[in-house]
């Protein structure tokens, strides 16, 4: 067992152009008033971080640790969700994500996702200069509008749709691999791989590869009704990241889990700050520490209801209220009366015995 690290606050929700939050020092100072020791960076986001500079510089990116480090804040991980989406794009998405890429790429789907590849090469690239050996990621998805069979999906549709998807991400992972940094795949709705099903169906086209792993976050299980416990058991060997994000499911006789295209306050389910939803956090903690994950605990703050600051602030305290502090003993060692083999034997009856 290992005590998870923590806690981390993902700054993507956070980041913008007003004080303190566009600025790394002032973002990273107010993070740890908040009461966190690392923080987990939107590399996409130029207010707080140069992703190009970062690839080819271990200079810039030990100013950028050291920068943080005065605040008493450690960079965890990188993300690259928003190129990773790029990677792999249905047509009938092209005009909403365009705004996730480059304005030079906009409008021309071969060049944004050309575009995409090379930031999360070098998301990659800066993950190793910044010497962590994890970043989170999105796979994009070409299936997800073919998730509820109606009309029936023709035979073929999704396995030409997954091959594709493995043949885009196949030269990332080996190149991840050439880094020494995992890919963390968050397993999310809208994403072909939204589940352990799929995430499977990816990893068998490219060949199980080790550094294809889940960023797990159980409120995308819970708006799935999926079993977020059993999940950590199926996949623990490859669980290498947490997003600490609460989230409640309460269907009503108008709507279930599609959510009636209602706003986020309006849908039966939800997101919700720390403690205000449905996850039993202690479980996941205590399976989490069972396991020996050993990686940090990062709170991901997205609530219909709560403000973002409180809810930031109040992450902190609930995140390391959870964190177990494993035990170096065994709570029954006072009563160890000790043992040999020769008492062994024994206790079992077998002294002087025969075989």
């Amino acid at each position: 067992m290992k005590t998870i690290k923590g806690p981390a606050l993902f700054l993507a929700q956070f980041a913008s152009d007003d004080a303190p939050f566009n600025d790394w020092g002032n973002i990273t100072g107010w993070a740890a008033d908040c009461g966190y020791e690392g923080v987990q960076v939107p590399s996409w986001d130029k207010r707080l971080f140069d992703l190009e500079t970062a690839a080819g510089s271990r200079d810039y990116c030990d100013d950028f640790k050291g920068r943080a480090a005065e605040n008493g804040i450690a960079v965890t991980e990188l993300s690259a969700h928003l190129q990773g989406q790029l990677v792999a794009v249905h047509p009938a998405y092209d005009i909403a994500f365009d705004g996730f890429a480059d304005a030079s790429v906009q409008g021309d789907p071969k060049a944004r996702q050309d575009w995409a590849v090379r930031q999360v090469r070098m998301a990659l690239e800066a993950s190793r200069n910044l010497g962590l050996n994890a970043m989170g990621a999105f796979s994009g998805a070409l299936a997800w509008p073919y998730v509820y069979p109606w009309p029936q999906r023709p035979e073929g549709l999704v396995e030409a749709a997954f091959d594709e998807l493995a043949a885009r991400w196949r030269p990332i992972l080996d190149h991840a691999e050439d880094m020494g940094v995992d890919i963390c795949f968050e397993i999310h709705p809208g994403e072909d791989l939204h589940d352990g099903a799929t995430f499977e169906m990816f990893l068998d086209r490219v060949d199980q590869h080790a550094r294809a792993r889940m960023l797990y976050d159980p409120s995308h299980y819970v708006l799935q009704c999926l079993d977020y416990i059993a999940n950590l058991d199926d996949y623990a060997e490859r669980i290498g990241m947490f997003h600490v994000k609460d989230a409640e499911f309460n269907p009503t006789g108008r709507q279930g889990v599609y959510g009636g295209y209602q706003s986020w306050a309006d849908r039966a389910g939800r997101f919700r700050s720390l403690g205000d939803g449905q996850v039993d956090f202690g479980a996941v903690f205590s399976k989490l520490t069972t396991m020996g994950f050993d990686g940090w605990a990062v709170v991901e703050w997205e609530c219909a209801l709560k403000h973002p600051e409180d809810g930031a602030r109040e992450g902190a305290q609930f995140v390391r209220d959870h964190i177990i502090r494993v035990t170096e003993r065994a709570f029954d060692d006072f009563a160890d009366g000790g043992a040999d083999d020769a008492a062994n034997r024994r206790m079992l009856g077998l002294e002087g015995r025969d075989g």
